[in-house]
Order: C-alpha cells, then sequence, then structure tokens
C-alpha cells in the first residue's frame, strides 16, 4: 500500500513539472469543468476530512458542477511536505496540514507558545482584517488561501516516561515535532530534545521508542492512535496551530468571477464548519484518551515557569524580523475584541 502511495505521489509530482502554472485550458476538463484535487494526511474519520466533504458536496452545488472536487484522504498522495509541493506546482489544487509557515512566516505568530488563554481568541484574531492580510501574504510564496481555521484545540503533550508536571519533567524527553520552526524552538527552550518526524511516521517512532513523546490536539492523538505507544497525557494548553486552506492561485485565477465567488464562499464555510466538528470533537477525544493514558493538567504555578521559559522563544522571532511587537498586540487586541 504505501509502495503504491509512492507511485502515486510520483505520478503527480511528474505532472507538476511538466504543467508549471496551471492555464486557463490546463484548469478547465474536457467537458467544461474545472477540476479541484485535494489532499491531506488524517484519515477519512477525522474531522479535517469531514469537512471537506461537506466542501466537495456545497462546492459542486454551489458551481452547479461546474467545479467537480476529487478528495484524497490519509496520505494516499504523499507526506505533508510533499502535497504542498504539489499544490505550488499546480499537479494538486489544495491540500491542508501543517507547514505552515512555507506560505507566511507570520502564520507563526498564531503559534507563539502560551499566546492565547482559550480557542474563541485565536478564531476572533484569524477572522480579523490582520488575519486576512496573514492569508494574503502567502501569495507571495505561492498560495491563495480563502481562509485560516484552528487544527483542533490547544496542543498537549504525550509521553511514555512521565507526566509532565514541572519544567524539569520534561527536560531531556525525546520529543517528535512537526518540522515547524516554532515548535522545535518552544521545545527546545523547555529543555526537551527534538526529533522532527513526518506525522505518517510518528506512530511507529513512538512504538520503537524513536521518540519518547509528541505534542497534538486530542483529536490527531486518537486519529493516529499514538496513545497506543505512550502512557502519560499531559494537558498543557501551549498552543493552537493554524489551519489554512491552501489553493493553486494560478488555478484559481483561471475560474470566471462567479465561481470565484462561489469558491470562496464555500471555503470560508467549510473552514467555520471545521472549526465547528474539529472543537466540538475535543471533548469525546480527550475521553478516549482519559480511558487509555494517564492523565494530569498543569498547575497554574507550573504554566507561569513554563511561560518564563519560553520568553526568549517570543523575542527570538521579533530580533529575527519574522514580524513585531506591534504586529503581536495587533493580534492579541484582535483576539480579545
Amino acid at each position: 500500500m504505501k509502495k503504491i502511495a509512492i507511485i502515486v505521489a510520483m505520478f503527480f509530482l511528474a505532472v507538476g513539472f511538466s504543467m508549471g502554472a496551471v492555464s486557463t485550458d490546463e484548469a478547465v476538463a474536457a467537458d467544461g469543468t474545472y477540476v479541484f484535487k485535494y489532499a491531506h494526511t488524517q484519515s477519512a474519520n477525522h474531522p479535517r476530512s469531514k469537512s471537506m466533504d461537506f466542501f466537495k458536496e456545497e462546492l459542486e452545488k454551489a458551481s452547479g458542477g461546474r467545479i467537480q472536487v476529487e478528495l484524497y484522504f490519509g496520505g494516499v498522495l504523499g507526506k505533508e511536505a510533499d502535497v504542498l509541493d504539489m499544490v505550488k506546482m499546480g499537479a494538486v489544487q489544495g491540500c491542508r496540514g501543517g507547514l505552515f509557515e512555507r506560505a507566511n512566516k507570520q502564520f507563526l505568530i498564531y503559534t507563539l507558545p502560551f499566546m492565547f488563554e482559550n480557542v474563541d481568541q485565536v478564531l476572533k484574531a484569524m477572522a480579523s482584517p490582520v488575519g486576512d492580510k496573514i492569508n494574503k501574504g502567502a501569495l507571495a510564496n505561492g498560495y491563495y488561501i480563502p481562509a485560516t481555521g484552528v487544527a483542533g484545540g490547544f496542543r498537549n503533550i504525550t509521553n511514555s516516561k512521565r507526566p509532565i508536571t514541572t519544567l524539569k519533567s520534561i527536560k531531556g524527553l525525546k520529543m517528535r515535532t512537526p518540522p515547524i520552526d516554532m515548535t522545535i524552538k518552544t521545545f527546545s527552550a523547555l529543555g526537551a530534545n527534538p526529533q522532527q518526524i513526518p506525522y505518517t511516521e510518528t506512530y511507529m517512532a513512538l512504538k520503537t521508542g524513536v521518540v519518547d513523546g509528541q505534542e497534538n490536539p486530542f483529536s490527531n492523538t486518537v486519529d493516529m492512535k499514538f496513545y497506543e505507544a505512550q502512557k502519560y497525557l499531559s494537558i498543557v494548553n501551549w498552543q493552537v496551530h493554524p489551519d489554512p486552506l491552501y489553493v493553486n492561485p494560478a488555478w484559481y485565477n483561471a475560474l470566471p468571477e462567479d465561481l470565484k465567488k462561489a469558491f470562496n464562499s464555500v471555503a470560508q464555510a467549510t473552514i467555520q464548519e471545521s472549526n465547528k466538528i474539529w472543537l466540538g470533537s475535543e471533548d469525546g477525544y480527550l475521553k478516549v484518551l482519559e480511558k487509555e493514558l494517564k492523565v494530569n493538567s498543569l498547575s497554574d504555578k507550573a504554566r507561569a515557569e513554563f511561560l518564563e521559559a519560553v520568553k526568549p522563544v517570543w523575542q527570538g522571532y521579533v530580533d529575527d524580523e519574522f514580524f513585531t511587537w506591534d504586529e503581536i498586540k495587533q493580534v492579541q487586541n484582535a483576539a480579545v475584541k
């Protein structure tokens, strides 16, 4: 099965290299419809997949059948990095997943450790003018983003060694992290040993002891059955990830104006539906994990200790000119309006 997925991915990559930018003619199928190929790595039962089922149904209806949506779940077209590259090249027209800093490094502003007190705050920031500006900034890197939501609730930590109760207890743990700069720097600042491992390879890395633990929203931890190779869940609520809908801009620009309007409307409704499904399911996923793992929550005192440890991460991004303190303040203000 894995070999088949690799062959399919290589085929689409080859097509992408030959296509380059998508012209109007190339965007239209022989019968005059526009085909929107979409892929991500989560299973068909995952909240992200359910929202994209909604997207397919609503877009095909809103376009009068002039846009046909093909959905590829479970990483069948490749890892997140592969599919994101395919979208940029035009071999695939859309995807969702991590690696958002490749689209616009300012997406990392949402991921500053302990930036938000609750998920509602980040949703307000994403729906604000400053959030729209961040979406539009991705065009410079080859992605059109009509809407951004959240990739589940707060991210929390599982591991096979010990509960995380203090800063000392996380030190030295080999933690799987996505190849996202903010996550890597945060866990380094906390004293852990971050290991960059693709999402689809995380289960085996946990099972074989290549890494001790991982961090994800409850939904991902259950969907990928990471808990089968873990003993402890520590609720630290350290970060929320943005979930942009990445679209090939040449494909989008080839659409007539009425279909662009329909596409944007459905994309925005889909992200709202995704937020509703994903966030609404988090309590249920936590109940699953409570049956499988030993669960603890970080105390206020320990949380303050963690926040102090990651302050250099915030300052580092300002120093490296990813964003300014003023831009951070704009997002914080938008979050509480």
